[in-house]
Order: structure tokens, then C-alpha cells, then sequence
């Protein structure tokens, strides 16, 4: 009988579950019922990616899911990307770790709000409080033939994009002097970028990763420039 750890990496492109974290708003979170105790409690609930790609959700002390999380951390959370409607053969990724509260510092605050900009009303109520999800293992799928089960550290080997390195990139891209008014940058990592369109989120991936500052702000030109000819 195949193990868990025996479940082979079938046609995965590369880094096709980096992206598709990046692709949906939002997820379905799976924790440990108190009550009937044990039993998967599964919520839908907006979220946004962290720098290192890990989801990151905003929930009220009230809400039986935080009660959950507070009694187990170990959850579930399942990603969604598909656009025409065929759940089977669109992308999906379910992520399995455990989450932990956050302080809401500066960094957190401001990237969650660029993602999910209609939370800033439950944060000014005092009743909410962040949480990010440490990945153990995620299995993917991408499609019929494309699927197989990996770990935290096959996501991004890379070191992540500084929060100040992004503040500077996200202020280079907002004067960018060939920028449309209607391109909004909501962030930015090693493998592609986060962009509102019209209101419209979507995800450019980058031709290759950009390792340092200068090859972000060369990308940020790229995705510019394809705006400008679409």
C-alpha cells in the first residue's frame, strides 16, 4: 500500500501551488469542532497570502471557528482557482498545518488590506484578530494527471520579499510614470505579482524569478508594458 510519503509528483508545473495561493481570495478553513468534538468544522472566509505565501486571515474571537483554533491549531485549508467554473478540472491546493495569531503590526495590516481592502471595518471594532497558517503539507492539483502531495519547503526556496523592500516597490509602481490609472500593485514576490485591474484582481507570473530589487522593478516594467499593449 502506497505511503503518504510515496505519492509521486505527477505533472506539477513549476511553481504552479506558489501561484495559485496568490490566485484565489478566498478559501475554505477546516478546523477540529469543540463540539460535536472532533469533527471537521468547515468555513468559508476571505484571506490573503503573507510574504512567504501562507495564508493569512482575518476572524472574530466570537466566531466558532477561532474558538476552534484556540482549542487545536491544526487545520485545513483548501484554495479553489476556478474561473470557468469546473471545480474538477481547474486548480486546486489543500494546505494542512497549523495557525497561529499574529500581532497586528504594520506589515500585516497594510498587505491584508491591499488584498482584502473591505476589512478595514472589522478592524476597527477591536474584535477581530490576524492569523497565519504554518504550512506541514499541501496537495495539488491542477488538473486530471497533474496532482501529487509537497512539502512547506518545496513552495519557495527563495528569501522572501522584505516589507520594506515591497514598500519601495509598491511606491515605485504607484509612480510609475507609464502606470494606468486603473493598475493597482497589491503585491509583490520573487515569482510574480499581485495586480487589481479595473477592480479586478488577477496574477502575472513573472518569465523567471527575480532574485533582488532590480530584477522586481524590471518585472514591474514588464507587467506595465503588457497592460499597456493588451
Amino acid at each position: 500500500m502506497k505511503t503518504f510519503d510515496e505519492d509521486a509528483h505527477l505533472n506539477i508545473p513549476a511553481h504552479a501551488p506558489l501561484h495559485l495561493l496568490h490566485q484565489a481570495a478566498i478559501g475554505t478553513l477546516a478546523t477540529h469542532a469543540r463540539q460535536p468534538q472532533g469533527f471537521p468544522y468547515p468555513t468559508v472566509l476571505p484571506f490573503a497570502p503573507d510574504a512567504q505565501h501562507r495564508p493569512t486571515i482575518l476572524v472574530s474571537r466570537l466566531a466558532e471557528h477561532t474558538r476552534n483554533l484556540h482549542s487545536d491549531p491544526r487545520a485545513g485549508f483548501l484554495i479553489v482557482h476556478a474561473p470557468d467554473g469546473d471545480v474538477l478540472n481547474g486548480q486546486r491546493i489543500t494546505l494542512v498545518g497549523t495557525f497561529e495569531h499574529v500581532d497586528p503590526a504594520p506589515s500585516v495590516i497594510q498587505r491584508y488590506l491591499r488584498y482584502q481592502p473591505d476589512a478595514e471595518r472589522y478592524l476597527v471594532l477591536g474584535d477581530f484578530s490576524f492569523w497565519v497558517m504554518s504550512i506541514e503539507r499541501m496537495r495539488y492539483i491542477g488538473g486530471f494527471g497533474a496532482m501529487g502531495w509537497l512539502s512547506a519547503a518545496d513552495l519557495d526556496p527563495l528569501d522572501p520579499v522584505s516589507f520594506d523592500e515591497e514598500t519601495a516597490l509598491l511606491a515605485f509602481f504607484e509612480d510609475h510614470p507609464k502606470r494606468p490609472a486603473h493598475m493597482q500593485l497589491l503585491g509583490v514576490d520573487r515569482y510574480g505579482a499581485d495586480l487589481k485591474m479595473s477592480g479586478v484582481r488577477t496574477r502575472v507570473m513573472f518569465d523567471s524569478p527575480a532574485p533582488d530589487a532590480e530584477c522586481l522593478r524590471v518585472a514591474l516594467d514588464d507587467c506595465i508594458a503588457r497592460a499597456l499593449d493588451a
